[in-house]
């Protein structure tokens, strides 16, 4: 149950509790208020049982027919047994009995009573439960413009990421607890985004700056190795560090492309993907050939006669460097006399795919973290330092976009990358950023990078 249905029903029992007590008061007090039927009974005997009315008195009596104290009384002026004696009355006069019409006082103030009890009843629990659903809608009215500010944190917090930390809340309004929750969100998020920014500098700067004494050793070590009459042990040995030297030039250029990935794209044009796509294709032929796999480039999604080509919105030198990455891989971790599918389409822009080992699912998984080779053997200059598949993934993120890796059963990986793209424009009018945000599909065996 959400915070906004138990607010709402919070509020609706919150009021319901305080209409009944409300209904409960006021019973009490109308009951209270109402005349009893003691009380009617008293009244209508009062006026209808009095001794000039009672059965057997005589209809008029003048003041000197009573008895006088001290008057003598015959004995047939007493009183016989079983006459009725009434207290008010002189001796002798028998006093009255409850008639019909003090039975129908009663019995009407007792209807009268209970049918206005009956109906207060009623009415205030009709007037409650009506009052009941509106309170619901009010609390529910209420609740969500209340965490309406909590939407806007979740909504920001959604769509950040490593590599998108400048977006921000800014919620306006009067000074609050949500109002003050907004500001340190966005507080924390200006604290994320100058950390992670100085910890891209440094990775930058650091290789940068590793590049020019590398270079100064690779070119002392060869020189080495060609002086006239080197020892078999020093040439042996200047082989070994030149293999180091490629490894830790691989790994820095490396760690500069996936620094500059990382910190988003300055700016971005229309890239058309498929002239990315056979550029990179032409030039690694050469080396699939000499490790004896087929490439094959194919086009799907769309006739490349009939339509014009789709362009990615971003930086052509790492897009290039996206499908170069995927390329290598596909040609490095394959087998002999496998085949590597090079397809160029629209949703997913672009899909590699190899023969190759089987890769389990978990193993998957773990391909788009740095230096991670999920279980495809350890490292060696010919397989790379381990971070071809995170720069893909960064890249795409960079682009907006996503890739995937999905485990082939017959052996191989397939990796799909998914960019906002659309069809370029007319010439005489400029390309627009894309509306389309990128779209991951998702299907059995698909593993796609959290980012």
């Amino acid at each position: 149950m959400s915070v906004k249905v138990r607010l709402a029903l919070m509020c609706g029992g919150l009021f319901l509790l305080s209409g009944v007590v409300l209904l409960a008061v006021n019973y009490v007090l109308v009951r209270a208020a109402l005349p009893s039927a003691a009380i009617a009974a008293g009244s209508a005997f009062g006026t209808t049982g009095s001794a000039a009315e009672a059965p057997g008195a005589p209809e008029s009596a003048a003041p000197g027919d009573l008895a006088a104290p001290g008057d003598p009384v015959s004995p047939g002026d007493l009183v016989s047994p079983g006459d009725p004696v009434s207290p008010g009355l002189g001796v002798g006069v028998p006093g009255p009995g409850p008639d019909s019409s003090t039975l129908t006082v009663v019995s009407a103030v007792r209807s009268y009573r209970g049918d206005v009890l009956n109906t207060l009843l009623v009415q205030s629990g009709v007037a409650i439960g009506a009052t009941l659903v509106l309170a619901l809608l009010l609390g529910w009215v209420a609740a969500d413009r209340t965490l309406r500010p909590v939407h806007a944190v979740v909504s920001t917090a959604r769509r950040l990421g490593a590599d998108n930390l400048d977006a921000r809340i800014r919620l306006r309004g009067p000074r609050d607890e949500l109002t003050e929750l907004a500001d340190a969100f966005d507080e924390m998020l200006d604290r994320l985004a100058g950390s992670f920014d100085s910890q891209r500098r440094f990775v930058a700067n650091a290789s940068h700056e590793l590049r020019t004494p590398l270079a100064a050793q690779r070119t002392l070590v060869e020189v080495a190795m060609e002086r006239p009459g080197a020892d078999p042990a020093l040439h042996d040995l200047g082989t070994r560090l030149l293999t180091l030297n490629v490894r830790v030039e691989a790994l820095i250029e490396g760690l500069l492309v996936l620094a500059r990935s990382d910190r988003g794209l300055a700016s971005r044009q229309a890239v058309p993907i498929g002239e990315v796509v056979a550029a990179v294709v032409d030039m690694h032929r050469p080396v699939a050939t000499a490790a004896g796999v087929d490439l094959r480039w194919e086009h799907t999604g769309r006739d490349r006669a009939a339509a014009p080509a789709y362009a990615v919105w971003g930086d052509r030198l790492l897009l290039e460097r996206l499908v170069s990455n995927l390329v290598d891989n596909a040609i490095k971790y394959n087998r002999p006399g496998g085949t590597v599918w090079v397809r160029e389409g629209a949703d997913p822009v672009l899909s590699v795919t190899n023969t190759g080992p089987p890769v389990l699912l978990s193993s998957a998984a773990d391909l788009f973290e740095p230096f991670s080779r999920a279980g495809r053997g350890s490292w060696s200059p010919e397989r790379g330092a381990g971070l071809g598949l995170s720069i893909v993934a960064s890249i795409a993120r960079a682009h907006g976009g996503s890739v995937r890796a999905v485990s082939r059963p017959e052996g191989g990986l397939e990796m799909d990358v998914f960019l906002p793209a659309q069809p370029p424009p007319p010439a005489s009018s400029k390309l627009a950023p894309p509306g389309r945000p990128a779209r991951s599909a998702s299907r059995p065996g698909a593993v796609t990078p959290s980012g």
